[in-house]
Order: C-alpha cells, then structure tokens, then sequence
C-alpha cells in the first residue's frame, strides 16, 4: 500500500507541475500579446511602415522561424521581442497565409519560461510535420540547449515538452555557440543541422539524428570554415545538390556541393544578397505545396521616431540550381496578385546623360520590371522615392564595366553576360528596397527617405545612350487581410 500510495502521490505531482507550468507559460503569452496589441495602433500608423513585407503587428521582429505548409496552410514564426522595438524577450511570433502573398497575425506561441531552460530566450529554429502534428524545434537560453514544443490545433497553441531540453549540451568543449536547429526527415530518420563554431578554426554545423525528435545522435560536423560562428544553417538538396546558408554575424553565404550523409563536400562560398546583414540575415526557408524551396530573410531597421516598430521579412524568394551550379533567386511569381494599378513606360531610348521621368505615375509602394539593352553603355539605373526635383531619392545603379549592382552605398559584383540584357525587378515599400538581377542576385537595402512625398519613379542613362525594352510599374496591395 504504502509503495502504490507513494507512486499515485508521484503522478499527481508530476501532472499537477505540468499544468502550472503551462498555466504559467499561458499567462506569460497573454501579456506579451497584450503588450504587442498595446503598441500595435501607432506602429502601423507610421508613414516608413511597409505594408507588402511580412512583420510583426509591433515592436521588434528579427529571423525568421520555422516556416512550413501544414494542413494547407504556411505558417510563418519569427523571434520577436514583444515588450519593445529593441532586441529582448526572445518569443516566437506567428503568422499564417493560405498563399504566401496575404497573410494573418496570430497570438505569440511562444515565450521564455521562469526559472526553466529557455528563461533567457526561445531563440530560433524550425518546424516540422511529425505524423500529422506541427512540431517546434528551437534553442532555449541559457545556457544554449535544444527544445521541442508541439501544437494539437493546427499551430495555434504549443506545449512545450515535459522532456526539455532534448539536446542538453554541445559535442564538444571549444565551441562557440550552440544554437538555431535546422531540421528535415529522410526514410525513417530525423536530421538536425545546429550552428556552432570551433575555437580557432571557425564556424560549422553540428549534424544530428533522431527517430522520434525527442532522443538525439551526434554524427558529425558537416563542414567547417570562416568566421568564429555560424548562425541559422539552412542545409537541404537542390536539384542534384545540397545547399548549406549560414549566417555568419555579417552577411549570408552559402556553398553548394554533395552530401554523403556525414559530410558536406561543397564549391566556393557566395554572398546570398548584397545587401549585407543589415539587408538580409538569418534566413529560413519551405517547400511549398508545388515542391519549390522558398526562403525570407530578415531585414533590419525601424522607422520614424516614437513608432514602436523595428525590423520586418523579405519578400519570399523561390530558389533554383542553375545550369552553371549556382543559385538561381527570383520573387515569389505569386506575389502578382498584389499588383493594382499598372503603367507601361516601354521601348524608350535614353540619350547620354538623360534622365527620364515617368509621368502620371507616383508611389512609395510599388513593383517595377525594368529591362536594359545596354548597347555598350557603361552606367544606367532607375531613381526611386524620388522627389520632383530630384534632391531627395535612391538611386539603383548598374555598371556595365564593372558588372556591379548597387542601391546607395550597397553593391556587389554581379554575375552577368556582357551581352545579356539586363533585367532589375524592383520592389519599393516605403522604406525598403528589393531588387532582382535577371534572377541571379539579389541587393535589399533599408532607406530613410526625408519626405514621404517623395514618390515619383526615373530611369537615366550614362555617359552612353542606352535602350529600355520593357518598363512597366503597379501599384502594390498590403498583403493583411486584416
């Protein structure tokens, strides 16, 4: 008697602390999203606010997390600090879409528990679809360990498990960090890709396998190389190939080559976006319900003064294995939909030096496609945000000498045939820029116009005249259905 009396009095403590943790963790998330709707009001008020890119509805935003297409929805989260425009109070933030291009917020699912394993933060990770249930995987804090939380209601809620943490400690002693888990299924396995780094060798990834997430196997580090640290892997196949991204406390590289099931053997290093970390970090990515690889990134920054909001998601980008075995990066074709009111500007010829203002078009949020015959020209590109008398603007800049891409004082060097046209598909809003290379870069960059009226749209050419085969704008829609 006095054995079972013992073992009845032990499940009931057991299910009486699992129900205050989570009572405790659900009163957690209601003032986060309490504080969140508090701030919500004059954030979305600002006149910097863009209204076609992903965002919380206030305060900070930074990677995104675990996008995934579950039961016909995609579902995006993102760390979030829901107390304030400034980095802090890591929760996860959540929004859902039925088609990537118009979206809902949903309440924060997330949020660090007290005195437990993610009190300093529920950093970033991934999701996953494990027999019908959505499930969480993302770094606690601190120190850094692996978690799990898994939602019953279609990524409503989430409970986090009893058995945190699932991973407790890194493989090694000399690394630097341990956090960000990456994770996919391959036959009756689960892989775990965790950004680390190696104390005098540089940043790497730690490779794991599961057969339930709950019990994991270290295996090996898949590759090894520069900076002290790799943030956010995002390792998965290709077309032939696999693709590792990192985020590397500056800009994002990846590296595409093969994968022998411990090891990664890949080619060159390359920049994912030249618009440096302060354009894209971090990045996250899905397989949507076609099969594509779209991936966002986060893009930093907030608006005027006194607007509690900071930062905000790239458009999503589909990827793509080129012929040549680099990466292809294009804007979400889906993103058509937003487009409103249309203007066609084509077949313009540009003498040297001459500016051409589009007329009857203004706006501060819009999408251009805008193709270049360079003729042999050296300089042409496309001023936006531009005011009447041209004193305030941002000017896209392509070089065709130097093959390099700019927007203001970001660039790179952009890999392109001489004798191709060139094609810069362009998206403003309001204070951020995204601009496509004929889908084989990408330059984002965050502006601070001084006038909101600033919003007509030129093309210019160089110390040559150039042609423009095709220029035509839309107006572009928000993308809250609320």
């Amino acid at each position: 008697m006095k054995i079972m009396f013992a073992g009845h009095a032990a499940i009931v403590l057991f299910l009486w602390s699992c129900l205050f943790g989570q009572e405790t963790h659900n009163r957690a998330l209601y003032r986060a999203n309490e504080s969140v709707e508090k701030a919500a009001a004059k954030a979305q008020t600002d006149p910097l606010r863009p209204i076609f890119h992903l965002q919380t509805k206030a305060n900070w935003i930074n990677d995104p997390n675990g996008p995934i297409f579950f039961n016909g929805e995609y579902h995006m989260f993102f760390q979030h600090n829901p107390y304030g425009d400034k980095w802090g109070n890591m929760s996860w933030g959540h929004a859902v879409s039925r088609d990537m291009v118009t979206w809902e917020h949903l309440p924060i699912v997330l949020t660090p528990g007290p005195d437990s394993y993610d009190k300093d933060g529920v950093f970033s990770g991934c999701a996953v679809d494990d027999g019908g249930v959505l499930t969480i995987m993302y770094t606690g804090v601190q120190p850094e360990v692996q978690c799990i939380a898994r939602s019953y209601d279609n990524g409503r809620t989430f409970s986090k498990f009893k058995g945190n943490p699932v991973i407790s400690a890194p493989p090694r002693q000399d690394g630097e960090g341990f956090r960000d888990p990456f994770v996919w299924k391959d036959g009756d396995w689960w892989y775990c890709v965790i950004g680390s780094g190696i104390k005098g060798k540089g940043g790497t990834a730690f490779l794991y396998r599961s057969k339930n997430l709950e019990s994991w196997e270290y295996l090996s580090r898949i590759a090894t190389g520069f900076s002290r640290m790799w943030e956010c892997p995002n390792f998965f196949p290709l077309g032939e190939k696999w693709l590792l991204a990192v985020s590397p406390y500056g800009e994002v590289k990846y590296a595409v080559g093969d994968f022998d099931g411990r090891y990664f053997h890949h080619g060159q290093w390359q920049r994912m976006d030249f618009g440096g970390r302060a354009g894209f970090y971090a990045p996250n990515c899905l397989v949507d319900e076609k099969g594509r690889r779209i991936m966002w990134g986060w893009i930093t920054g907030g608006g005027s003064k006194g607007y509690p909001w900071n930062g905000m998601l790239t458009l999503p980008r589909v990827l793509s294995l080129r012929e040549d075995g680099k990466l292809g990066i294009e804007p979400l074709p889906e993103l058509k939909a937003l487009r409103a009111l249309a203007a066609d500007y084509s077949s313009i010829k540009l003498e040297r030096g001459q500016l051409f203002v589009l007329p009857d078009f203004k706006s501060r949020t819009f999408e251009m496609i805008v193709e270049f015959d360079p003729g042999g020209t050296s300089r042409f590109g496309v001023e936006v945000l531009r005011s009447e008398t041209g004193d305030d603007k941002q000017v896209i800049l392509y070089d065709n000498e130097s093959l390099t891409l700019s927007v203001g004082d970001k660039s790179g060097d952009f890999e392109v045939l001489r004798k191709d046209a060139i094609t810069l598909h362009i998206f403003v809003d309001r204070s951020v820029i995204e601009v496509f290379a004929n889908n084989r870069a990408c330059l984002t960059r965050r502006v601070y116009p001084k006038d909101i009226d600033s919003q007509t749209v030129a093309v210019f050419a160089g110390s040559r005249p150039v042609s423009i085969k095709r220029l035509e704008v839309w107006e572009l829609d928000t993308i809250w259905r609320e």
